[in-house]
């Protein structure tokens, strides 16, 4: 049986729509990922509303904080059960360890360098000549300290897949369609599905060229067919 590959990030703040999409693609995705703007905006019930309609959640939150305050919060998202969430490597060794509390059903990301930085940003913030060299160093630290997986961008995949090996998840965002283009894209690193899952991603995130489509079931459709 083919294993869908896509997950639909709900990045919005109108639960109908959102509530319409899932009810409309939950047959055809992987997972759809929630983030801040749908938590935020609905909280734990929002997320209830949808995962009545799908189970396959995605909860990208990105833990970063103190070792105690992210095991606590661990510790409410695995109430939720989501299959996926996320915490910041640059929180460090501790902190990483500290997300390990006992869970049945979700798996820990770690993410590396946000698909918005370029290699400018990185020189100032890491003092390092490229995003290479600091996904690199996460990508060691996330395998050393036993996470589920990371999250990277295509540009990437590679390089971390020689670091983590066959047995580690890879779930990439910055995906983006040829025949859809979005005024003022934040992200500066990406690349097509098909391309992504050929360099080595486990899973690819896809956003608005999915939800903003006039026909998001089309779409998704389209993209599963091309993956195969």
């Amino acid at each position: 049986m083919k294993t869908n590959k896509v997950i639909v990030a709900l990045d919005s703040n109108n639960i109908r729509k959102t509530i319409s999409l899932v009810s409309i693609l939950k047959n055809e995705v992987f997972a759809f990922k929630i983030g801040y703007e749908f938590f935020y905006n609905y909280g734990v019930e929002g997320y209830k509303e949808i995962y009545k309609i799908s189970p396959k959640i995605f909860l990208d939150l990105k833990l970063h904080d103190i070792p105690n305050t992210v095991q606590n919060g661990m510790i409410a998202i695995n109430k939720m059960k989501p299959l996926l969430t996320t915490i910041h490597i640059s929180g460090g060794e501790y902190m990483m360890s500290a997300s390990f509390i006992k869970r049945k059903f979700t798996k820990i990301l770690g993410v590396t360098v946000l698909t918005s930085i370029d290699n400018n940003q990185i020189r100032k913030l890491y003092n390092e000549k490229n995003v290479e060299n600091v996904v690199k160093k996460f990508a060691k630290l996330a395998k050393k300290n036993k996470l589920d997986g990371i999250v990277c961008s295509p540009k990437e995949i590679k390089i971390v897949r020689k670091i983590v090996g066959k047995n580690f998840l890879i779930v990439t965002p910055g995906i983006r369609l040829n025949n859809f283009e979005i005024k003022g894209d934040d992200q500066k690193r990406v690349t097509s599905p098909k391309e992504a899952l050929e360099l080595g991603a486990d899973l690819i995130v896809i956003g608005r060229p999915i939800t903003e489509a006039k026909k998001p079931l089309d779409e998704i459709r389209k993209i599963n067919i091309l993956l195969g």
